[in-house]
């Protein structure tokens, strides 16, 4: 069935998958980048034995005959789908040096490399490889920040800098919109329910901005003169190094909301803030921007966003779909 120089493919394949199996079972350190690195190599193999990329593309016989045999020879854990997948890999990773420099340079997981696998934007692609490896991420964390769609909901400024390697900082990588996960609203939204949804969900608020977020306390107390203000959620950011005054509105943005937000972030400043940390920022979530507003603000260190519910992304998205 197999011919003398397909057999040559094969049995270099068997090979690799079996050191690498071996090894992973005594190697403690960079053991995800020796996984990639195996796959990678089978990948090579496979669209060489089926003739070269364009002719890998179709037909599938090949890959079925060796997954048959490993499976028999080896076990579990070579199916025809996981050879594909290492096929793609090799693909993907030959699509330009930026990629291939990105791979091996990332401790990243062979199980979360499946999940950007399904993505086509290279861009994206090179967004969520970088995220998984800085936060760490497990499969199932990685895969609901893509399915979140979070990528798509940076804003275009902030992918154009990140297309041309350009720094960017935290604060301006909060999404737009920012999704607030499983908010139930039966009627009307209000910001007393927004509110109980950050007291009963801290950690998937702080997730929800982005990277960095820390929470310190919703409905921080403070006083201005003989009056107390309640600041509506007080975090601090472990990257930039500095406390975010974060306000929500149930409506359209308000010249009075940018007053009230550069009021506390002025008060954190003078009150709050140590020498070591950096200046205080504010994050406006509102219900819809003013796109007239937004043009007279002059204070960078305001990110205003719009939010939304899951549900009303599930709707957004259905809606593309029709």
């Amino acid at each position: 069935m197999f011919g003398r120089f397909k057999m040559n493919y094969y049995n270099e394949i068997k090979s690799i998958l079996v050191d690498n199996a071996i090894g992973r079972k005594v190697r403690e350190y960079k053991s995800n980048q020796k996984d990639l690195e195996s796959y990678y190599n089978v990948g090579k193999l496979l669209v060489e034995a089926q003739g070269g990329e364009e002719r890998a593309k179709y037909g599938d016989g090949l890959i079925k005959e060796y997954s048959k045999r490993l499976t028999t020879e080896l076990g579990k854990g070579y199916s025809t789908r996981v050879l594909k997948k290492m096929r793609i890999f090799y693909m993907l990773v030959q699509k330009g040096p930026t990629l291939s420099a990105l791979f091996e340079n990332v401790n990243i997981t062979w199980s979360n490399v499946c999940e950007i696998l399904k993505l086509k934007d290279v861009n994206e692609i090179e967004y969520y490889l970088n995220l998984s490896n800085k936060l760490c991420l497990s499969t199932r964390e990685l895969r609901a920040r893509i399915k979140s769609n979070e990528y798509n909901r940076l804003p275009v400024e902030v992918k154009e800098k990140l297309k041309s390697n350009e720094l960017v900082s935290t604060s301006d990588k909060v999404p737009s919109p920012v999704v607030l996960q499983n908010l139930k609203v039966d009627d009307k939204l209000t910001e007393k329910i927004v509110q109980k949804w950050i007291d009963e969900n801290p950690t998937s608020f702080c997730e929800a901005l982005g990277e960095g977020y820390t929470y310190v306390k919703s409905q921080y107390k403070i006083k201005i003169g003989s009056n107390y203000n309640y600041i509506d959620v007080l975090l601090f950011n472990v990257i930039d190094m500095n406390y975010v005054v974060v306000e929500i509105k149930v409506t359209e943005l308000k010249k009075e909301h940018i007053g009230q937000i550069e009021t506390y972030m002025n008060y954190i400043d003078a009150n709050l803030k140590k020498d070591f940390h950096n200046k205080t920022t504010g994050i406006l979530l509102v219900r819809e921007n003013n796109k007239w507003l937004i043009k007279y603000i002059n204070n960078d260190g305001i990110i205003i966003r719009n939010y939304i519910t899951s549900e009303e992304q599930v709707s957004e998205c259905l809606g593309d779909l029709k």
